[in-house]
């Protein structure tokens, strides 16, 4: 049936569909594909520790395919792609990391962590598989930004390499959604504020508060408030949206 033609509801089935996320053992990445297997979608779940991956996929009532991924290793992604056998019509590169500490306490070694999970991750796994999306004329590539791409946030400004490999997720994503617009392909990021997760929990209490002062909605969000968002982007409601960087962050950039 026509996109014109569906039934509002209808646009968010994902029925058929095939969803590839990374970095999906716990937190953000785990409610994601939660969320998108309620929508109808086969999932396929991936993280660098194989156990706790194998233990999320507990959770869900269709078990997903496992596979232990390390998206910093860019033959891993290639040879994932050949094991798997199947192009997924939607990729979420969710994995990725964050090692805070002032610039001149920040090693080369911490530096190289983040860029290469955070960003060399997502263009590895964007290339492999929407490269494959491209060549069979269709799918949606859902990348997990930050608002820490765009703004340098206030009692956090020691994570130059977070918020440098993040700016760097939003410019990727805006340069293959025009490169894969016309092979259907659709490229699109969500690009969370202070969301309760694993990252976050780490902070003092007094820090934690100061940022919920400095937002809007005066709380954090939550997992699945996010994992929404990827929804919409990996359904046939965002259709005519690509390139785009949608912001889940409870309104903290608008000051």
């Amino acid at each position: 049936m026509p996109l014109m033609e569906r039934p509002a509801n209808n646009r968010f089935d994902l029925t058929g569909k095939t969803a590839l996320i990374t970095g999906g053992g716990r937190g953000i990445g785990l409610q994601i594909a939660l969320t998108l297997q309620q929508a109808g979608a086969g999932i396929i779940l991936t993280g660098t520790n194989g156990i706790r991956v194998a233990e999320a996929a507990d959770q869900f009532p269709i078990k997903p395919q496992v596979y232990q991924l390390d998206v910093m290793d860019s033959m891993a992604v290639r040879d994932l792609a050949g094991t798997i056998d199947l192009c997924p019509d939607i990729l979420v590169n969710n994995a990725g990391v964050s090692r805070a500490a002032p610039t001149n306490h920040t090693t080369d070694e911490d530096w190289r962590a983040v860029l290469s999970v955070n960003l060399d991750g997502v263009f590895y796994c964007s290339r492999t598989f929407g490269s494959l999306m491209a060549e069979r004329g269709s799918g949606a590539i859902i990348n997990i930004s930050s608002m820490c791409g765009e703004i340098v946030t206030r009692q956090q400004s020691v994570v130059t390499a977070y918020n440098a490999s993040k700016a760097g997720v939003n410019m990727v994503t805006k340069t293959l959604a025009c490169e894969w617009a016309r092979s259907g392909v659709r490229v699109n990021a969500v690009a969370p504020g202070f969301i309760h997760s694993d990252m976050t929990g780490k902070y003092p209490e007094e820090v934690i508060n100061a940022w919920c002062d400095l937002t809007p909605l005066r709380r954090f969000g939550q997992p699945h408030e996010v994992a929404s968002a990827v929804h919409f982007l990996a359904s046939d409601a965002s259709s005519y949206i690509t390139g785009t960087v949608l912001v889940v962050d409870g309104g903290y950039t608008c000051w």
